[in-house]
């Protein structure tokens, strides 16, 4: 006889509803699991049947032996563009993403310890109160970048692959994933999350979620690098890429369009709203970082820059959905993994500080994939 074990309903309710189902929906949807039947008390799951639950609900499993549900607020601030105040309430998704990417953190973090790496002299070096160009002149220089250095690559998403690879030569890591480690079925919606950044004084973690459009990514990316000079964690979801009314989001936000497109380069060439494209192929940005920049030094009005930026990411929408094929397995898993941790994990598991088992659950990757993306990704 099969053992079943006693769970409380309102754990059941509560991963019902974190998922995103009701109690009919769920049992419409999964029959043989008679979950209406456990909240009626007059059935309990079986081991094998909770696990299952679990696993459809996206829950750890201890979780459901609980007798209350877990407190799931994050430590730090997730700002809402529109909002004067953040919150500490995220969505599953980008919960257990904040969770993954801590944890990769955390053993990291020691990792380096370990290897008495000292820590980085440019996390939290800067306060609210720094000017912007002050700011943005450190950045450069810490990341070996001149002024206007967009104006030299080929395209702007070579701009934005080439700020990644900066940004983790100087010790940070940069991961860039629009679901649940590789889990398709649990996207990370824009409209929540651009990305967030974990402030850490050895080894900052940026996420920046690749369900966006490239074009907004590369300043997603820049917001998040001067949060970690003002040694602030932050999440956010910088709707229309406008930032939050809060004074380091707003700090953030100037910094990251004077370090993409510096403002007299911009005033001294800018004719009119038409130039918006022309102008994005000079620099080497996003057409909308170009429209967002122009809007700061208000050469834009409001109402054009929304006109504009509604048009241009309903176009980049419609031509990611007539994209088909799933991509390149390796490629795609470069920056969800990030090859500079990924390098750190190879060292460690060729150091024996670290087992192939451990090495496989910090990456997501398993057996001989993990072995090929070492191969092809991070050794090459």
């Amino acid at each position: 006889m099969a053992v079943t074990v006693p769970v409380n309903g309102n754990i059941i309710t509560w991963a019902l509803s974190r998922a995103g189902y009701d109690v009919t929906g769920f049992s419409i949807k999964y029959p043989a699991l008679k979950v209406d039947r456990w909240l009626q008390g007059d059935k309990q799951p079986t081991v094998r049947q909770l696990e299952d639950f679990s696993k459809k609900v996206h829950v750890p499993f201890g979780y459901m032996l609980l007798q209350e549900p877990p407190n799931e607020a994050i430590d730090f601030p997730f700002f809402r563009t529109g909002h004067a105040k953040p919150t500490y309430q995220v969505s599953p998704n980008v919960y257990d993403t904040i969770l993954d990417l801590s944890r990769r953190q955390e053993w990291l973090r020691e990792y380096l310890v370990q290897l008495e790496a000292k820590h980085l002299d440019y996390v939290g070096k800067f306060n609210q109160h720094t000017l912007v160009a002050q700011f943005v002149q450190d950045l450069r220089d810490q990341l070996g970048l001149r002024a206007g250095w967009t104006l030299a690559c080929p395209t702007w998403e070579d701009t934005l692959a080439l700020l990644m690879d900066a940004i983790e030569r100087i010790g940070i890591i940069v991961v860039q994933n629009g679901v649940v480690g590789n889990n398709t079925r649990r996207p990370i919606p824009v409209g929540e999350c651009r990305g967030f950044v974990l402030v850490d004084d050895y080894v900052p973690f940026l996420f920046v979620n690749n369900a966006d459009a490239k074009a907004a990514q590369l300043f997603t990316l820049v917001h998040e690098l001067a949060h970690v000079w003002l040694g602030k964690s932050a999440g956010f979801n910088q709707d229309q890429l406008l930032p939050a009314d809060d004074p380091i989001e707003l700090l953030c936000d100037r910094v990251a369009a004077e370090f993409l497109v510096p403002a007299h380069l911009l005033s001294d060439v800018w004719t009119g709203i038409a130039d918006v494209r022309m102008l994005a192929t000079r620099f080497k940005v996003s057409p909308i970082v170009i429209a967002r920049r122009a809007l700061d030094l208000q050469l834009l009005t409001r109402a054009q820059f929304f006109d504009f930026y509604n048009q241009y990411m309903e176009a980049d929408r419609h031509k990611r959905d007539q994209q088909t094929g799933g991509g390149d397995f390796y490629r795609t898993n470069k920056r969800r993994v990030s090859p500079a941790f990924a390098s750190y994990v190879d060292s460690a598991v060729k150091s024996g500080a670290l087992t192939y088992k451990e090495a496989f659950k910090l990456t997501g990757l398993y057996g001989d994939v993990y072995t090929k993306f070492i191969n092809e990704v991070v050794i090459k």
